[in-house]
């Protein structure tokens, strides 16, 4: 269920939404929009394949966000008070479409899905960060993610580009942010923020503490930059351009001495 491979540098690429696939006895109760799995992090896993032969460490899960949330917290509290919340099992599509034929998951089915998904992978990254801090003294963590430019019942408007999120600068040394939006900064093709609408989910705000050697940073990319949001498909001439730019980013992070 875990793609799980250590690395050679302080850098460890997590990438909690790269998976699709359902259990087939909860496929049996879902909607066919929710065995679409559509809100996907539609290949973040081939735009960050390069990391690994860079050193970055790399952790991978099999299972949809539609059977459990891996960046969300373990009592599903909310991460963004007032805004719309997914939820740590979730009930409904990011655009309000049941995923389930009857009711959701009730609390004991959502407490045996984070016992038997949820926690492994918590489990796995913890090994990874502190595989890398026993080696190099520290550990950073790049939490992938990607969500289309507009979902109207999550954000206003059209999403940046390149949103980058820290928690408000307390997951991620100062520096090390301000280094990175350098780089998104030295280009002129991808728009990009900093703590915008999204500002790092549970993995950023949980495992991102400076002060204990680990630096954590969240990247939400527009799927439209590297793909058709109409469909599924990756487009490799679109993507091309950004995965040069995530390229700097990660040598930017690989870079990086706290001190």
């Amino acid at each position: 269920m875990i793609r799980a491979e250590s690395g050679r540098t302080p850098l460890i690429i997590s990438l909690p939404h790269a998976g699709r696939a359902i259990p087939p006895a909860i496929a049996a109760r879902m909607t066919p929009r929710a065995l679409e799995v559509g809100d996907t992090d539609w290949h973040v896993e081939r735009l960050y394949d390069f990391a690994r032969a860079a050193g970055a460490a790399w952790l991978e899960p099999t299972l949809s966000r539609y059977v459990v949330d891996l960046n969300r917290p373990p009592d599903d509290a909310a991460l963004y008070p007032g805004q719309v919340s997914t939820g740590l099992c979730p009930a409904a599509t990011f655009g309000g479409e049941p995923l389930y034929l009857g009711a959701p998951p009730d609390p004991a089915e959502v407490a045996e899905r984070r016992s038997t998904y949820w926690q492994p992978y918590h489990d796995a990254l913890r090994e990874l960060i502190d595989a890398a801090r026993r080696r190099h003294g520290h550990a950073i963590v790049l939490d992938g993610h990607s969500i289309r430019s507009s979902v109207p019942r999550l954000f206003a408007g059209r999403l940046p580009d390149l949103n980058l999120g820290t928690h408000d600068g307390r997951s991620c040394d100062p520096r090390l942010s301000a280094a990175v939006v350098a780089v998104c900064a030295g280009q002129s093709r991808y728009s990009h923020v900093l703590n915008g609408r999204f500002k790092g989910g549970y993995i950023t705000r949980h495992y991102g503490q400076p002060s204990d050697a680990v630096q954590a940073l969240q990247i939400e990319l527009a799927q439209s930059s590297y793909m058709d949001e109409a469909g599924t498909g990756y487009d490799p001439a679109r993507a091309a351009p950004l995965i040069a730019v995530l390229e700097r980013i990660v040598a930017t992070l690989l870079e990086f001495q706290p001190g």
